[in-house]
């Protein structure tokens, strides 16, 4: 496929003038006189420079990564549609849609942005972190950060201990159960050879724990609603978890939070003013 570099940047344009500084997390300011956002704004939101993405507007510089699209897809807020016509106006094949994709819906980008002062993050049904709040990361650490399958936290329960910390030690065997089982569901729904699959194949042969957890084949278990997180600076916290699904990505977005008048609920708050840790 070859780039349409005119479409590419009249696209991107629209866009970025199409969105205001509250639809994606930022502050207005009292000055602001662009339409829309300014390049340096969606720049530092697809988390690339502000020469390089100034340049794809001005019809300049060498064709985009698949990668750099689907980070300008993402931070411009772009639906499934949009997302698979940039790739295309920078030619590029549109990457597979559904539970293999990684491209957060506008929708749910938008709830996330508005829970800033809340504990909160956008899971694939692998239980992989696609984006965290402050509070989120300030709670649990930067869990977006993984790599490979370590980057699902049922993966990382039965290979790294330190994993495990987070959570009240009393609820570890009704976690690996509930791990165990989520997994079995995933890996039926999608199939032999769905990353289900593999990361199932995976486990058997590096976790004692998880093989015999997966040979009792428990299915249809699910979280309670009381979760209890140990976290080194606040200690031990009791938060509700809610959920909001996205069944065409099959991504949910879990919000944590504590009931007002309770010592969680004051812990949370202090967690809010200690920041990432």
């Amino acid at each position: 496929m070859v780039i349409d570099r005119a479409g590419l940047a009249e696209f991107l344009r629209r866009r970025r003038e199409s969105l205001q500084p509250e639809d994606v997390g930022l502050p207005r300011g009292q000055r602001r006189r662009t339409a829309g956002l300014r390049r340096e704004e969606v720049a530092a939101l697809c988390h690339m420079s502000s020469d390089y993405y100034s340049r794809l507007e001005r019809q300049r510089g060498p064709q985009p990564s698949e990668q750099m699209i689907a980070a300008i897809a993402q931070g411009l807020h772009l639906s499934l549609g949009e997302r698979d016509h940039l790739f295309r106006l920078a030619g590029r094949h549109p990457p597979v849609r559904g539970a293999a994709s990684e491209h957060i819906s506008p929708g749910l980008l938008r709830v996330l942005d508005r829970l800033q002062d809340t504990p909160a993050e956008i899971v694939t049904e692998l239980g992989e972190t696609l984006r965290q709040t402050p509070l989120g990361v300030a709670l649990t650490g930067d869990l977006a950060g993984y790599s490979g399958p370590a980057r699902s936290l049922g993966y990382r329960w039965f290979t790294d201990p330190l994993a495990r910390t987070l959570y009240a030690p009393e609820d570890h065997v009704f976690l690996a159960r509930l791990w165990v089982s989520g997994l079995r569901e995933v890996a039926t729904l999608r199939g032999p050879g769905s990353r289900a699959s593999e990361l199932v194949d995976l486990l058997l042969v590096r976790s004692d724990e998880f093989r015999e957890v997966w040979e009792r084949h428990e299915v249809g278990l699910r979280p309670r609603e009381a979760k209890h997180f140990v976290h080194p600076e606040v200690g031990t916290l009791e938060l509700t978890c809610q959920t909001l699904l996205d069944p065409v990505q099959s991504h949910s977005l879990l919000v944590y939070t504590a009931v007002p008048g309770t010592e969680s609920h004051e812990k949370l708050q202090l967690l809010s003013a200690i920041g990432v840790h």
